[in-house]
């Protein structure tokens, strides 16, 4: 798991003051609250401290012994900081506080700044907004880096030879620049996700976040806190407070994979927002606006799902304001053999198994099969061909149509790593994406799976793609 997602689970405090009560008191008003800290007595061990791991907020003190007034020490540790972890919140405080030594700790970059004796409540008020806030912005920056990152790869791989999927193509230009609402069908695995995201990439929001989530893969319990997010002390385990998914792309593009599964009780709760643009966190009154462009996907039929009262009519009319149908992959006849290819060159340079190729009579094999699991079934099988492929050219032999056991054999040629990701990428599709059906599967706890999640580069499920396109 990487530094920000421990952070946001655990949040810790860089403390530096050279006093050594100080630190005590400060240390255990922060435990009181779960929060933890590391304390040091001067800029040097502030500045090795914060060289050797990440915090969410400095809290440092502007005079040490070399220097009890003027808080020049404090004043260079804060510039330092800012250069060492340029996202990092740095708090002042001193006892020599005044107007014109805040105003300038403001202006060489410090968060915010506190005299002592300081007040309990106001000191912790302010660690946590800037805790808060420094959430957001790293959360923001992930969301940049990987709506980057799926641009890149949307126009390097994003393969439509075929009449079928140049007609959806041709739907998406001019569905994107509007801004509707737009609901993608189509059966599981036929890319509902990357032609979310290319409706995305080509609107006037490409710049801001696209921000994806399973509908699947959250329970009923917890629907509104990954939805809308919550404060502090909401529920039980409500040690900080979280951002929703609403809130996180505000501005931007909100993709709800298998909208489908959204339970009947939180459906009015999606309505509001879709209407209105408003919604509560949990546990708060403070109405809060949004502004996001909503796509959604599923392979269920609403209509169905609506006469039987499982989903609401207004809702659906919400959600459908322009409908796309994806074609099975069955019918892109002329979309097979390059996919196919795509697919198992990104599997051999997985498993380090570069140089691998199709041959002639496999790209005939793949054309003649019906593909029951779409565009992800030919991903499966491209990952087992490049597992169990014996040369470098992969023949119609190499290619186990239909299968659904794991390829045991080809373990014998995985690094125990390579393995593990292999495990958890088949456990989270065999379950669509549901988290806690995946660790179940594996053996794990879900905060476990999360681990492996981050260590092998694989996306929360809750975000997780429909397959290629």
């Amino acid at each position: 798991m990487d530094d920000s997602v421990a952070r946001e689970s655990n949040p810790t405090v860089l403390l530096a003051d050279d006093q050594a009560d100080v630190r005590e008191a400060l240390r255990l008003l922060l435990k009181s609250e779960g929060i933890a800290s590391t304390g040091v007595d001067g800029p040097a061990g502030a500045l090795d401290e914060a060289r050797r791991r990440a915090f969410d907020v400095a809290l440092v003190d502007l005079n040490y012994t070399r220097d009890t007034t003027s808080g020049a020490e404090g004043m260079e540790l804060l510039e330092r900081l800012r250069q060492l972890a340029p996202d990092l919140p740095v708090v002042v405080m001193t006892a020599w506080g005044n107007v014109p030594l805040a105003v300038e700790a403001m202006r060489r970059g410090a968060a915010d700044f506190i005299e002592k004796p300081w007040d309990n409540a106001r000191l912790l008020g302010v660690l946590r907004t800037q805790m808060a806030l420094a959430r957001s912005v790293r959360r923001q920056h992930r969301l940049e880096a990987e709506n980057a990152l799926l641009r890149e790869e949307g126009d390097a791989e994003f393969i439509a030879e075929s009449p079928a999927m140049q007609r959806v193509l041709a739907l998406v230009a001019r569905v994107a620049p509007s801004g509707a609402n737009v609901l993608v069908l189509g059966e599981n695995g036929t890319g509902k996700g990357v032609i979310a995201q290319r409706i995305h990439t080509l609107s006037a929001r490409a710049t801001q976040p696209f921000v994806k989530v399973n509908m699947g893969g959250i329970a009923e319990t917890v629907f509104e806190s990954e939805m809308f997010g919550h404060v502090r002390g909401a529920f039980t385990d409500a040690k900080s407070e979280r951002i929703g998914r609403f809130e996180l792309a505000d501005g931007g593009t909100l993709f709800l994979d298998e909208v489908g599964n959204v339970p009947a009780s939180q459906q009015p709760k999606l309505l509001r927002v879709l209407e209105d643009g408003e919604f509560e966190r949990l546990g708060s009154s403070r109405t809060q606006r949004t502004d996001v462009r909503l796509i959604s996907a599923t392979n269920a039929d609403l209509a169905a799902d609506v006469a039987a009262g499982r989903f609401r009519r207004d809702l659906l009319y919400r959600l459908n304001t322009l409908e796309i149908v994806l074609p099975p992959l069955r019918e892109r006849g002329d979309d097979i053999v390059p996919l196919a290819r795509a697919a198992l060159a990104r599997s051999a340079q997985r498993y380090g198994r570069q140089g691998l190729r199709l041959a002639p009579s496999a790209e005939r094999a793949l054309q003649a099969y019906a593909w029951p699991g779409n565009v992800r079934e030919l991903g499966h099988l491209m990952e087992r061909a490049a597992l169990l492929a014996e040369h470098d050219e992969v023949g119609a032999a190499a290619l186990a149509f239909g299968r659904t056991e794991s390829a045991d054999e080809g373990f014998e040629q995985m690094t125990l790593e390579q393995a593990e990701g292999w495990l958890v990428r088949r456990a989270l599709d065999r379950f669509d994406g549901n988290l806690l059906r995946a660790a179940d599967a594996l053996g794990i706890t879900r905060q476990a799976l999360y681990r492996r999640l981050e260590k092998h580069g694989l996306r929360d499920p809750l975000d997780a793609d429909d397959g290629d396109a």
